[in-house]
């Protein structure tokens, strides 16, 4: 599990095909402190949970299996990346609970500051959800964008825009976003299992 606090912003550093679509990624930590992590360990990279296979003092690697690749985007080597280490039980929730399993890859349909006149100012970032992923998305509620927990200001059908801060745009990599640019959507988990349990008491035999 994950709060959606980015840690640090790394980028893929190379990428060596397996077989069957499958590949070693190796990330390059930017300020990301590796002294403690473990082969094991999970480590977000844009929103996706990944077990650390290799670690040196500035890089680690990760295997990526042609599932993820088809369900997430931001893997090319040379591509920055949002990064933060898995939650442990007496780290405070400063976001909100982000499991790191990416529900579908959205694309920025806006992205430029909210004043004309003020560049330093916050930017508003609006993005189209891909098929039926839209109807986890709620004005107010939580949304995991590659990683980084936010609040949703707007829903209009599949497309929601959010407000971003200058300290988020400074402390991860969504400067380098642009339109048309591709990003990881995970949903609230709690609109995930409200559903499950609504369509289960609406089952047939039922009780």
């Amino acid at each position: 599990m994950f709060t959606g606090i980015i840690q640090a912003v790394g980028h893929i550093y190379s990428l060596t095909e397996k077989g069957g679509g499958d590949a070693r990624v190796t990330i390059a930590g930017g300020g990301l402190n590796l002294n403690d992590v473990a082969l094991g360990d999970s480590i977000a990279c844009n929103g996706v949970c990944l077990t650390v296979v290799e670690r040196t003092a500035e890089h680690y690697s990760v295997d990526v299996s042609a599932e993820t690749f088809n369900c997430t985007a931001g893997f090319a080597p040379g591509e920055a990346v949002n990064l933060e280490k898995a939650l442990r039980l007496a780290d405070p929730l400063g976001g909100h609970l982000v499991s790191g399993h990416v529900d579908g890859v959205g694309e920025v349909i806006h992205f430029a500051p909210v004043s004309a006149t003020d560049k330093a100012a916050s930017w508003r970032l609006d993005i189209r959800a891909p098929g039926r992923l839209g109807r986890y998305i709620a004005v107010k509620g939580s949304v995991a964008v590659n990683g980084v927990s936010l609040t949703v200001n707007t829903v209009h059908g599949d497309e929601f825009s959010i407000n971003l801060i200058p300290h988020t745009l400074e402390n991860t990599m969504f400067s380098r976003l642009k339109t048309g640019s591709r990003v990881n959507l995970e949903a609230d988990l709690l609109a995930r299992y409200a559903e499950r349990l609504l369509a289960y008491t609406n089952e047939p035999d039922k009780d």
